[in-house]
């Protein structure tokens, strides 16, 4: 009786022995030089401002679509090739509403920002990247972007100069593929199953972004890894106004109140599959426009979600061949129709406040996008300081 039970315990050990294994997974990027994989990045905005008794609300929503093509491999160091295949945007700021849709554009310019929203397609950067912690070295393409930028806004050269020089470039591209640790991670394990990596976006005039992020490797989502994301957002004022900004940001109280998200991964192609994350920014700042100061109180919320794909979502569907019924008769062919994107922009921000990049890991800031500021926002707030002389009549 006694080696029946001890039989019995033992094979209720091997039996439960897997329920209490801890998950593991191998957490790296793969790439095949020439194999191309797009992504699609929706990002919608709402944000709050009051600048004295004025309040000015704006709601934006962007699609950014990308392409990613490994061009070159030199041991543990990639060379990819990211294109903008596709923008729309859509922004409302205080009532004004600016559109712009890519893959409707009629060549026509429907509204300020049009030309710099047609600059943006077809822009391309080839991103040099160490897989072992991959960290971006280089990046080119930089040059031929802002020539094309200021082609219709000259006045915008210096301050492009300013804030898109290279090293910026590479810390904003860094986060798209620095959110996978390149190794393999433990579910529950203090050690391997959380890791964390910092990032700094200095934008020049328009100010310095000081984000830390914090993975937790969560187990299996069906066939995708999950990760956790935890970020802590802090934003320092730019320290001059170079750059030809028409204000100058003169002191910031602005931090992240609420911030991650998840990343869900996929261990067999090696490469994020779906992110989201959500910010909410709320604080102050003070402004200095023409010698006089002003205090912004400002709120932002922000969501962000990227799906990677096989085949681009823009392309335009071949024809389908019809199919036999049993009867030889061709039967009716339902034709495949891409998805249409949703008239929506890059973060558009008024005039006077900083934007505030979105915590995305993977491909969830476009390394290449540029604040822009809104002409309609700029105006209400220069309309502000006016507003005690028109109390006094």
């Amino acid at each position: 009786m006694l080696r029946l039970g001890l039989m019995a315990v033992l094979a209720g050990c091997v039996c439960f022995a897997p329920a209490f294994a801890q998950e593991k997974s191998n957490l790296k990027w793969k790439f095949e030089k020439d194999k191309s994989f797009f992504q699609k990045m929706t990002t919608t905005t709402k944000q709050n401002m009051k600048v004295g008794d004025n309040e000015v609300k704006q709601d934006q929503a962007q699609t950014f679509y990308f392409s990613w093509t490994p061009i070159k491999q030199d041991g543990d160091t990639w060379e990819l090739k990211q294109r903008i295949e596709g923008v729309t945007m859509s922004i409302d700021i205080g009532g004004n509403k600016i559109g712009y849709d890519s893959t409707k554009d009629t060549g026509e310019s429907a509204n300020p920002l049009s030309e710099f929203f047609k600059a943006l397609k077809g822009s391309e950067f080839v991103i040099t990247l160490n897989t072992k912690d991959n960290k971006v070295t280089k990046i080119t393409g930089r040059d031929e972007f802002i020539r094309k930028m200021v082609v219709s806004n000259p006045q915008m050269q210096s301050l492009l100069d300013k804030i898109l020089n290279e090293q910026a470039l590479k810390d904003m591209a860094e986060p798209t593929f620095g959110a996978i640790p390149g190794h393999e991670v433990t579910k529950g394990d203090a050690k391997s199953g959380t890791w964390k990596r910092s990032s700094t976006f200095d934008l020049g005039p328009i100010g310095k972004y000081e984000n830390t992020y914090t993975y937790t490797y969560e187990g299996k989502e069906k066939a995708l890894d999950k990760i956790k994301v935890d970020l802590n957002l802090v934003y320092k004022a730019g320290e001059s106004t170079a750059g030809g900004l028409p204000f100058k940001i003169t002191s910031a109280d602005l931090k992240s109140k609420t911030a991650g998200g998840i990343i869900l991964f996929d261990p067999i192609k090696g490469r994020v599959e779906k992110s989201s994350t959500n910010l909410t920014v709320d604080g102050s700042l003070t402004i200095e426009i023409g010698g006089q100061s002003t205090k912004v109180i400002l709120s932002q919320t922000q969501d962000t979600i990227v799906d990677t794909l096989d085949t681009n979502p823009l392309a335009t569907s071949l024809p389908v061949p019809p199919a036999l019924t049993t009867s030889g008769i061709p039967a009716p062919v339902k034709p495949v129709v891409p998805p249409v994107p949703a008239p929506v922009p890059p973060a558009v921000k008024p005039a006077v406040v900083p934007p505030v990049p979105a915590p995305v890991p993977p491909a969830v800031k476009p390394a290449v996008v540029p604040p822009v500021p809104a002409p309609e926002a700029k105006k209400e707030v220069e309309k502000a300081p006016a507003k005690p002389e028109e109390k006094k009549k």
